[in-house]
């Protein structure tokens, strides 16, 4: 892929991310000139960057003005033969030869469109980055809300928006931090590229990732769950997978996925815990499934701390904030953990909550320090 040119004077990026409904958007804008503010979902667990794009076929409902590529003198699309089209499998070419793309995602949500390149400008108009890659998305349907006006793919693969700049960045590395579920939208935090990305300083932990076959994703070695004080190794909960071992990169980081998901057997043996540790009788309403709820004013207190402990000696504290989470049911908190098949789990971002993690792709680290993101 030809480098992208860029004028950023000091070496280091910065967006500001805010809560949107269970997701995180983070805010940069597009075209040339800056056309308009784009809110776009952070997703460490996609690689393709996209927006809702005149002409629509189907656009879901959108707040803000939807990306006109055809007022920006910088939009261009990319042909069928050019090495860009093929860094996603998906594509196909159209009667005009251009790069046509379908990206799906878990939940069944859908991008069709045209892979293209923009002007991506993050702050003031000094601050840019040309020819990025992108998708111009014509027909966009799934669970996306209407503040959400696209998806930033952060994950590992050379299409991402992460890999794209941090290369002309000179430090492969970025960072964020996300404020806990339900903090007014107005009240920010930052994502950072490049230099100055670092998390640094004391209560540092940090963990390796790990390389599978699927390229897009952060795995890391989750070694088990503690719950309570940690000096009582009896509450530590071992995440086995279904050989009764320990699995090398048995979960991925997914700021695209809200609660964390385990395999079943690792979750029935936490959640028992769980129970046991909190001296309130669980609440059932049919509305809420078998998700274990606790009507109450507020967990702090109640809910006994998690700590996630990674490969390496990396522990990693879950605060009540971050493991509770108020379902659409007034006076409830539930376990924002969930069972699912299969032996590789997802660490979510409400547990991502109140931490500042960063990722560095030369030393292949992930590192997390616990902060209050509200001030970051």
């Amino acid at each position: 892929m030809s480098p992208a040119t860029y004028f950023y004077p000091n070496n280091v990026v910065q967006s500001n991310v805010s809560t949107a409904n269970g997701e995180y958007v983070m805010k940069f804008s597009i075209g040339t000139p800056p056309l308009l503010d784009i809110y776009g979902i952070v997703d460490t667990g996609s690689d393709l960057m996209w927006v809702q794009c005149l002409p629509c076929v189907q656009c879901y409902k959108q707040v803000k003005p939807i990306y006109n590529p055809a007022s920006s003198s910088s939009y261009k699309e990319l042909s069928c033969q050019s090495e860009q089209c093929h860094l996603l499998d998906t594509v196909s070419c159209s009667s005009q030869q251009l790069c046509n793309y379908t990206y799906g995602y878990a939940d069944s949500s859908l991008t069709k469109g045209v892979l293209a390149t923009e002007r991506i400008t993050f702050g003031n108009s000094n601050n840019f980055f040309d020819n990025v890659v992108f998708g111009c998305g014509h027909n966009n349907t799934g669970v996306f809300n209407e503040n959400e006006m696209g998806l930033v793919g952060l994950g590992r693969t050379r299409l991402s928006l992460a890999s794209q700049i941090l290369s002309q960045l000179g430090a492969n590395k970025f960072s964020y931090c996300l404020v806990p579920f339900h903090t007014d939208p107005s009240i920010t935090s930052k994502m950072f590229f490049g230099n100055g990305s670092e998390v640094s300083g004391g209560g540092v932990v940090s963990t390796s990732l790990v390389s599978k076959e699927d390229k897009t994703y952060y795995f890391v070695t989750l070694e088990g769950i503690s719950v309570g004080n940690l000096s009582n190794s009896s509450k530590l909960i071992p995440y086995y997978n279904s050989s009764g071992a320990i699995s090398k990169g048995n979960m991925f980081i997914d700021t695209g996925a809200p609660p964390t998901l385990l395999p079943k057997d690792f979750y029935n043996r936490l959640e028992e815990q769980v129970r046991n540790a909190i001296k309130l009788t669980p609440y059932q309403d049919p509305r809420l499934g078998s998700q274990l709820c606790y009507k109450t004013p507020s967990m702090a207190g109640i809910a006994p701390i998690l700590t996630a402990h990674f490969d390496g000696g990396a522990k990693v504290p879950l605060i009540h904030t971050s493991t509770f989470i108020p379902p659409p049911v007034e006076g409830v908190f539930c376990f924002a953990m969930q069972p699912i098949d299969g032996d590789v789990g997802i660490f979510g971002n409400f547990a991502q909550s109140d931490l500042f993690i960063g990722y560095d792709f030369d030393s292949q680290m992930v590192s997390f320090k616990p902060t209050d993101c509200t001030k970051q």
